[in-house]
């Protein structure tokens, strides 16, 4: 059996994602955040998330030179989506090219990473969240990191179905945007397994829950 891990950005005041999605507010000038979630998330056996992240991630992470790319590429990934097997048809890497080439800058030269052709070859769960999600905890070897969509991380959460959170709560008050407990039916306590404190001021919590 392995742990499910959330793994996610928020907000001091709660918030996982502004109401637009834009999210620039995620990223700081700061490197160590970075360094740390890149050495987090390197740890992975499965990358899991919902649809439209899916797709967005496999868009972008294929032709990306960021340190995130080799793990985001190298290590599997399911979808959770109720399209089926048709989601993995905006996964292929010649859609990844095209997409690079119609950014800003997409005139320069593009490539494939290693490891980009895993996201057309992703596992795609189309059935009842909990259903899928235990059987893939059933599973042998390393965590299992979920990265959302906002919609996406509140079920699992609803559902108990998160072993741990690790949180990067960034030093930005949004006033509005997309809670990630808002479902919980009773207040839910957690265990602080790790604390780290970054020069930039974000704060990287990982919790357990109790």
């Amino acid at each position: 059996m392995r742990d499910l891990i959330l793994k996610m950005s928020m907000s001091v005041d709660g918030f996982v994602s502004d109401l637009e999605g834009v999210n620039r507010w995620m990223f700081g000038a700061d490197p160590e955040p970075k360094a740390w979630g890149v050495e987090y998330i390197s740890n992975a056996g499965l990358h899991i998330m919902g649809g439209r992240s899916f797709q967005a991630m496999a868009g972008y992470w294929q032709t990306s030179t960021d340190p995130f790319a080799a793990s985001m590429n190298q290590i599997p990934k399911a979808v959770f989506s109720r399209q089926g097997p048709a989601i993995l048809e905006t996964a292929s890497t010649a859609a990844a090219l095209d997409a690079a080439r119609a950014r800003p800058g997409g005139e320069q030269p593009v490539a494939l990473q290693p490891g980009a052709e895993s996201w057309a070859q992703a596992y795609v769960a189309s059935g009842d969240l909990a259903t899928e999600v235990a059987a893939l905890k059933a599973q042998d070897g390393k965590p299992i990191i979920a990265h959302g969509g906002a919609g996406f991380a509140r079920n699992l959460v609803a559902l108990g179905l998160v072993d741990q959170f690790a949180l990067l709560v960034v030093p930005m008050a949004l006033g509005r945007g997309q809670p990630l407990f808002s479902e919980l039916a009773a207040p839910k306590p957690l265990q602080l397994v790790s604390s780290k404190a970054f020069p930039g001021g974000a704060v990287a919590q990982v919790y357990r829950s109790a």
